[in-house]
């Protein structure tokens, strides 16, 4: 049923968005420049990786020694703002069409991360990787990488299509208020260093 669900609500989400789909894509492409889509490999359903798709939210400025700059400093006030409506996600419904996500899971994040796991972390990837979670409804990048695991585990041990739909809903009024969108006093969430608490390793 989840994977129906995901399919049928997807391709209605094209169908009824394709005009900021190609406005949106317009604008990346008169802002950022070119490519339109950010592209890169991250860990899927039990670790497989897949080309994740999202608009472009940065540019390509490097120093004067040819080396690109911090993210932070080529995040746009244009990338900011498609990241707080959760436009530059949008893209990612193709994924979901393919079956590499789905609109609900734990956020697909680096390959790099993998092996910084704890076993109880590792259970985010049971399940496909969505477009949206149970973190990002509680919390998204104002909260800890501990809090956000725990939050993911907690999805996959009780997933079920009423909370799937409960979680899309609240989607839709967390990124209306953009609330959570930017971790405190940060540009972007930091980098996961890996868990404090490995016992379970």
């Amino acid at each position: 049923m989840k994977r129906i669900f995901d399919i049928i609500i997807s391709i209605l989400a094209l169908l009824f968005l394709s005009p900021f789909v190609l406005i949106t894509a317009l604008l990346v492409r008169v802002k950022l420049g070119s490519p339109i889509l950010f592209t890169q490999e991250r860990p899927g359903l039990n670790g497989k990786s897949f080309r994740m798709m999202k608009f472009r939210t940065m540019i390509d400025a490097v120093d004067k020694n040819g080396e690109q700059l911090p993210d932070e400093q080529r995040l746009t006030p244009f990338g900011v703002l498609l990241r707080s409506t959760s436009l530059d996600e949008l893209p990612g419904l193709l994924n979901v069409i393919k079956g590499d996500m789905s609109l609900v899971g734990p956020r697909p994040l680096l390959v790099e991360y993998l092996p910084l796991y704890s076993k109880e972390q590792a259970k985010r990837h049971n399940v496909r990787p969505g477009i949206t979670g149970w973190a990002q409804v509680n919390g998204r990048n104002a909260i800890s990488w501990e809090q956000k695991f725990k939050l993911d585990t907690w999805y996959v041990e009780n997933q079920g299509l009423w909370l799937d739909i409960k979680i899309l809903l609240l989607t839709v009024s967390k990124v209306l208020k953009s609330e959570g969108v930017s971790p405190t006093n940060e540009v972007i969430m930091p980098r996961f260093q890996g868990s404090t608490h490995l016992e379970d390793k």
